[in-house]
């Protein structure tokens, strides 16, 4: 790690996947972020998790933003996160409005998918991206609705994620959820995503 010089940015975003990290960039790329950002997909929450320690204790580290989702109890993930911060770092007990920020060294940011207030996770964050007069949203929805129980290969929980992918199904170029960024598909103007981007801004600023 420490000759990696992606690990020895002075401004890092951990992120848990591939998905969020093109999120991330392709967002950035639309709104702009200032200063330069690396943004590291750790491939999971579990070594998410396991990193944060070292990464906040990189000699020269300016910031560090953590970026996961909150799944179906949020409060349980943010205590994961919380218990992993140096001792110096005191995030607050419960996640908070407008995602998080710690004034310490380096300052530290956590971003629970998708909102830092509801369950959930990226996808969820995404499909608030999607326009509000958008044709194709209702019938993605109305398609996932109309789909039997026992013929459901998803969780039930996945609902949410089934439709939004549904939606990506009827894209121009129907890959990662970064690209119907890129082409303007989703809208990065919406307030759940300039929040998002009001955060990054104050954490890497």
């Amino acid at each position: 790690m420490p000759n990696d010089p992606v690990e020895s940015a002075e401004r890092l975003l951990i992120v848990e996947g591939v998905n969020d990290r093109h999120v991330v960039h392709q967002i950035l790329s639309h709104v702009g972020g200032g200063r330069s950002i690396e943004i590291v997909d750790t491939g999971g929450i579990e070594p998410l998790l396991d990193s944060i320690e070292a990464r906040a204790n990189y000699a020269g580290r300016v910031a560090l933003g953590v970026v996961a989702d909150a799944n179906d109890d949020i409060n349980a993930r943010w205590q994961s996160i919380r218990s992993r911060m140096p001792d110096r770092i005191n995030l607050p007990d419960r996640p908070t409005t407008g995602g998080a920020i710690i004034d310490a060294t380096p300052r530290i940011g956590v971003w629970l998918m998708p909102d830092n207030a509801s369950p959930g996770e990226l996808e969820d964050f995404v499909q608030r991206m999607i326009p509000t007069d958008d044709a194709v949203w209702p019938l993605a929805e109305q398609y996932i609705d109309a789909i039997p129980a026992p013929d459901r290969k998803f969780p039930p929980g996945k609902i949410s994620r089934a439709k939004l992918y549904a939606w990506l199904a009827a894209r121009r170029d129907p890959r990662r959820m970064g690209e119907a960024i890129r082409t303007r598909d989703l809208a990065t103007d919406g307030p759940l995503c300039q929040q998002f981007t009001t955060w990054l801004r104050r954490l890497f600023g």
